[in-house]
């Protein structure tokens, strides 16, 4: 009777709770449902404003830049780290190319508007915008990889040094005169109808989607989340891969940092202090794990377009857009908590 008994027993512990049982049921992709959920509710309510051609490609747009700092941030939160300085060093990158291109433009300071630099001025800003967020990403990874401060304080102290150093150069004060061609061809250009904005944010998520699922660095990327003294053990480079992971999320600053001076015909260096929280946020709602490890650029896209659609939503229906705020930390939240339920399951297992 007894021999008969205990395999039920153990049958009935190893059972899954309510808790598994609901995390299994969410955890596989319950934010694109919530996502399509929310296009479904606003496209019911307001289907001649949600539903336009014109709104969808503003949507598609709000969304281009804040995408290009996600792929970065979900490279650096796999490998479990975090980058504060994204946003930051988006404005040093955007301020230090603006002035390259003013110099070059043979415009002063002081220039309003758009100046009449060409292909070859643009070049040279992106360029720089490049090397001056790659600058500050590699400066990021040596001190997490090379001298073991943690990433929390390390991108907290470059957020403000990144910031600091792009108003010295300015005195505080925006550039804001560009290249035409710049803010014609790529901030309001379009190519077979689509944003050119959009198109690169497209290029970039599906190349860091290949860079992290189909290559021998993205695997070391997840090794190095995963657990780090393993991947060490292994023959991985702990160190060099974490400095080019953050040197990656910084790169993508500086692309991002184009495409905002593109956007906007001038540099914004108030309008990043939040890129942080932003990028953040949207690569968790998208599943990526912050105990690193597990995610992926998909889950980011979609993570990306949860507040934007949410913000676009709730000023078509005439709600407050500070609802957007509680509802996106709502969601935030929840997609934490099923974050921790996934990694008690895999723990038990």
């Amino acid at each position: 009777m007894t021999a008969a008994i205990h395999p039920a027993r153990e049958t009935e512990a190893d059972a899954p709770s309510a808790a598994e049982r609901w995390q299994h049921l969410l955890g596989g992709g319950w934010i694109f449902i919530l996502l399509l959920a929310l296009i479904a509710i606003f496209a019911v309510l307001r289907p001649a404003q949600f539903g336009s051609s014109y709104n969808l490609s503003m949507l598609a747009v709000n969304a281009a830049i804040l995408l290009v700092l996600s792929v970065g941030q979900t490279f650096v939160i796999i490998a479990a780290g975090i980058d504060l300085s994204v946003g930051t060093v988006l404005v040093f990158a955007s301020i230090t190319s603006a002035l390259v291109m003013l110099h070059l433009s043979g415009a002063s300071g002081s220039t309003y508007g758009t100046t009449s630099g060409g292909w070859g001025v643009v070049l040279a800003g992106l360029v720089v915008a490049l090397l001056s967020g790659a600058f500050w990403g590699a400066v990021n990874g040596v001190l997490v990889a090379v001298a073991r401060i943690p990433a929390l304080i390390v991108t907290l102290g470059t957020f403000g040094m990144a910031l600091g150093f792009a108003q010295i150069m300015t005195n505080g004060t925006d550039v804001r005169a560009v290249p035409e061609t710049l803010v014609d061809r790529i901030g309001a250009g379009t190519l077979a109808g689509i944003p050119v904005l959009v198109l690169i944010a497209v290029a970039t998520a599906a190349l860091g989607g290949v860079v992290l699922h189909l290559t021998r660095f993205g695997v070391h990327v997840f090794a190095v989340g995963s657990n780090e003294e393993a991947a060490r053990r292994s023959g991985i480079d702990v160190r060099a891969r974490l400095i080019a992971i953050y040197t990656l999320s910084g790169t993508l600053a500086g692309v991002a940092a184009m495409m905002s001076t593109a956007r906007f015909a001038t540099t914004t260096i108030g309008g990043h202090a939040m890129d942080n929280l932003a990028t953040i946020s949207a690569v968790v709602l998208g599943g990526t794990s912050l105990f690193g490890g597990i995610g992926s650029i998909a889950g980011t896209v979609v993570g990306v377009f949860i507040p934007i659609v949410l913000l676009n939503g709730f000023v078509i229906l005439g709600i407050p857009p500070f609802w957007q705020t509680v509802a996106t930390g709502a969601v935030l939240v929840l997609a934490v908590w099923i974050d921790q339920l996934k990694r008690r399951a895999r723990e038990r297992g």
